[in-house]
């Protein structure tokens, strides 16, 4: 990464979640001469509205694992706060909590909107792009900060004239699909020092640097479900959203009741309702007629799909030997986080200020699912994405 003398006057703004991931950033960049602010986002979940109360810089706070309580909840809980404060005093770097509990409102009423209106979201892109690199960036700003530094497993490539987003070198724990949203300006301020890394290596290093979040295990679920219960906190929000509808199959016969279309999702399986004599899944739901469509596996599958709202982080002459006579670009395509990219061609139609990203892929796709993110790839290289509006036949 550099000397540490060419970066000694180079500050950084390190999130830390409380996670080893975040912590080895910290850790890594501090021994490089980064001149390095920690800072933990106070989000809002339940456990930790009084996490930050009282806050402020913590260099001082006790080093001592006898006093460590480590986090095992979701992301942004009290315990994580606490962790995250625990490591920066022992890195004896500045530290902050950022109230972000406002804004990250934005995230949750998105998730809710998203559920009513018969998408599944991911607010876990949307808070990356509003709030750890949108938000954050202001604050950075603030504090004179020349970079923002996070536990994402992906890089930045520097190396030609505009930064370019590339998949983490340990593909199994690569996030470069919450990151797609990033602006190229975004990119530029951007430190991933993970990214080169895999994370048997990154729990390592935290062990080397005695770090007491070394064996801490990795956030599952969304931060402010912790109970995965989604519909749950849909209904609190809106009850007046859930009504009883019908359950139908794909030829459009009654075969049962729900509670609310809400509690259903593409491709689910389990917890339907309905027993038909064999395996049925949910294939679409119409938030207009308030009824959910099941069918058997094959149903599911899509050859290609529409998504709006792109994000194209690859200038045209960086890809025109993947580009054939009709606009498409060859490609490999990710629909949800844990699933591989799948082979592809991908096409942007439209004006800039509303183009739509066509993408098909080589073989038939299950459960393509409106309102997840879809992420295009070549290679390793990060070439843009969208959010799902429709699956095609």
């Amino acid at each position: 990464m550099g000397t540490k003398q060419s970066k000694s006057n180079k500050k950084v703004l390190v999130a830390m979640s409380g996670g080893v991931d975040s912590s080895v950033v910290a850790a890594l960049l501090k021994s490089e001469g980064y001149e390095v602010v920690g800072c933990f986002m106070r989000l809002g979940s339940d456990d930790s509205a009084e996490a930050a109360d009282g806050y402020d810089n913590l260099t001082n706070a006790s080093c001592d694992p006898k006093k460590i309580k480590l986090g095992h909840q979701g992301c942004c809980s009290l315990n994580d706060a606490s962790d995250a404060r625990l490591v920066a005093a022992m890195l004896d770097i500045p530290f902050y909590v950022l109230n972000f509990k406002q804004d990250f409102g934005r995230v949750i009423d998105y998730f809710v909107t998203e559920y009513n209106a018969g998408r599944t979201p991911n607010p876990c892109v949307r808070c990356n792009d509003w709030l750890k690199f949108g938000k954050l960036h202001a604050y950075a700003k603030s504090i004179d900060a020349d970079y923002i530094a996070s536990g994402h497993y992906a890089r930045v490539d520097r190396s030609g004239p505009n930064p370019r987003l590339l998949r983490g070198l340990d593909h199994n724990k690569d996030q470069s699909y919450v990151l797609f949203g990033s602006g190229r300006e975004q990119l530029s301020q951007m430190l991933l020092p993970i990214g080169e890394l895999e994370k048997p290596a990154v729990r390592q290093i935290a062990d080397d640097y005695n770090l007491p979040v070394f064996n801490k295990p990795d956030s599952q679920e969304i931060c402010f479900v912790p109970d995965n219960d989604y519909a749950n906190l849909v209904k609190r929000r809106t009850p007046e959203q859930f009504t009883e509808g019908s359950i139908v199959d794909t030829q459009g016969n009654v075969v049962g009741t729900h509670e609310g279309h809400q509690h259903f999702t593409i491709g689910q399986r389990r917890g339907i309702g309905v027993a038909l004599g064999y395996p049925i899944y949910v294939t679409h739901r119409d938030p207009e007629g308030n009824t959910i469509t099941v069918g058997q596996k094959p149903d599911l599958l899509a050859q290609a799909l529409q998504a709006d709202q792109v994000n194209w982080l690859s200038p045209p002459n960086e890809i025109d030997s993947l580009t054939d006579d009709d606009g498409w670009i060859k490609c490999e395509a990710k629909i949800r986080y844990n699933s591989p990219p799948k082979s592809a061609k991908c096409k942007l139609v439209g004006q800039s200020d509303s183009q739509i990203l066509e993408v098909r892929f080589d073989d038939p796709q299950e459960a393509i699912t409106p309102g997840q993110a879809v992420v295009c790839y070549a290679d390793d290289l990060v070439l843009g994405g969208g959010w799902i509006t429709k699956a095609i036949d």
